[in-house]
């Protein structure tokens, strides 16, 4: 693997949290915790495998800019503009809801899931899209 793939590789780390993180919604729903849990932790554990890659690749690599004009650089500024804004805020939100629902704090847990975990897919979901935007059109 040379710093050419990690784009790529953090693309799959970005879909695969969200698959985990749609998972867990699904499996907390039909009341099977244990489940839950381990689909969480996996998410939390891709999110984290992403952020050192991602860190690695733009420590190497800089910023990459999209090549692109017209109204399609529009869309993927602003894809990107609320992306980065919202991944700012997932590390905050995912580590106190975990250390909740770790903690057995369950009430607690709830009330801060329900925000962290559709700004968490949205960030995952639209880095798998920045990533197709800006390597692969």
């Amino acid at each position: 693997m040379t710093v050419r793939d990690l784009p790529a590789l953090n693309a799959t780390l970005n879909g695969a949290s969200a698959i985990c993180l749609i998972a867990g919604f699904v499996l907390i729903r039909q009341g099977r915790r244990e489940a839950h849990k381990k689909a969480m932790l996996t998410a939390f554990a891709f999110s984290i495998l992403f952020l050192i890659s991602y860190l690695a690749y733009h420590f190497q690599v800089g910023s990459v800019r999209f090549q692109k004009t017209g109204a399609i650089r529009t869309v993927y500024l602003t894809i990107l503009a609320t992306h980065t804004v919202l991944a700012a805020a997932v590390p905050v939100l995912a580590i106190i809801t975990l250390r909740r629902a770790l903690a057995e704090k369950f009430d607690r847990h709830r009330k801060i899931a329900r925000w962290t975990l559709p700004i968490w897919l949205y960030v995952s979901v639209t880095g798998v899209v920045v990533y197709w935007m800006l390597y692969r059109m």
